[in-house]
């Protein structure tokens, strides 16, 4: 039976909070470790659309990297890379670039809704969809794990990868099919709205306990009482909680929401104990990382040899499909 290949890309753009781990990173390690050939890179050349700042687009990228080993990431299995140290994204795109029709970038959902937010519209974010393509046929995977919102993207991909192969032949590209996660769903932040850095309503992953604690305490709640009846489906505490408690604890929860044994002042608490049992192992290991950035450095340059190898195997097949070399 053929190895399977998944490959993700994970945008290094601020500090990750829960949202982050638990509708993203989480879900791709469990699906990485499902397949002997796994890839995650950092996007950083992608992160360059909305960080113009170098320090703080540095920062992040060690930081994600980190994140990810905190997480679980075995380096030995999974191939984790910077996207820039791989020059060949960059030319694939060129070439991908004079085949793609500026109607397909212009009905991109991503680039019209992010000009609709007022984000300067510019090439980069325009050709994101064409980088985004290379970063995915330079490794042939089979399978693409993304969020909703990036379906699309990958629609396109398959789309340039059918058009290269009927236009200069045989089947350089392999189109590759996305993979959606439907069982996480929104993870709200404390304000009951998707958790997001642009809500300024995220709680953080790697921050301190007691950063930790204090967002958790601002959880936004109604105003009943301690005896009073609540509903926990429409509680945001409650939503937090599906996260880290077991099925019996957030049954008793629920029973002492319904029956007025609780106030939201000690539901909070019992969330944040939750958290810190469930994240304490990673916030350790994430501590004894942040000591050795050069073990950090040191994978990301490992991986990228590996990266480089393969990326480059598969653009010199593109390269002679079109003509560019002999």
């Amino acid at each position: 039976m053929p190895t399977k290949t998944v490959l993700t890309g994970l945008q290094p753009s601020g500090t990750l909070h829960l949202g982050n781990y638990f509708g993203s990173i989480l879900p791709n390690l469990q699906l990485a470790e499902k397949h002997e050939k796994s890839i995650i890179f950092l996007a950083d050349l992608h992160a360059l659309n909305s960080t113009q700042d170098k320090k703080k687009l540095q920062e992040y990228t060690l930081d994600l990297a980190t994140s990810l080993l905190a997480c679980g990431l075995n380096p030995e299995k999974i191939l984790m890379f910077k996207q820039s140290d791989v020059p060949a994204h960059c030319e694939l795109s060129w070439i991908l670039s004079t085949l793609t029709p500026m109607g397909l970038l212009e009905r991109s959902h991503a680039y019209k809704d992010k000009k609709a937010k007022g984000q300067e519209a510019t090439a980069g974010l325009f050709g994101y969809p064409v980088l985004m393509a290379s970063d995915i046929l330079l490794y042939s995977p089979d399978f693409v794990p993304v969020g909703k919102d990036q379906k699309q993207h990958v629609e396109i991909t398959r789309d340039l990868a059918n058009k290269f192969n009927h236009i200069y032949g045989g089947s350089a590209l392999r189109a590759p099919e996305p993979v959606i996660s439907e069982e996480v769903g929104v993870i709200p932040g404390i304000d009951g709205a998707k958790m997001s850095k642009s809500y300024n309503n995220t709680i953080p992953l790697f921050g301190t306990p007691k950063e930790i604690k204090k967002r958790v305490m601002q959880i936004v709640t109604d105003s009943k009482g301690v005896e009073d009846i609540k509903d926990p489906e429409t509680c945001n505490i409650f939503a937090l909680a599906k996260l880290f408690l077991s099925p019996e604890e957030l049954e008793d929860l629920a029973k002492k929401y319904t029956t007025g044994k609780i106030g939201y002042g000690d539901a909070k608490k019992l969330l944040f104990s939750a958290i810190e049992k469930y994240m304490t192992p990673m916030w350790n290991k994430y501590a004894e990382l942040k000591k050795n950035p050069e073990y950090i450095v040191e994978i990301l340059e490992k991986s990228a040899i590996t990266a480089n190898t393969i990326a480059n195997r598969q653009l010199e097949k593109i390269k002679k499909r079109v003509g560019l070399i002999s």
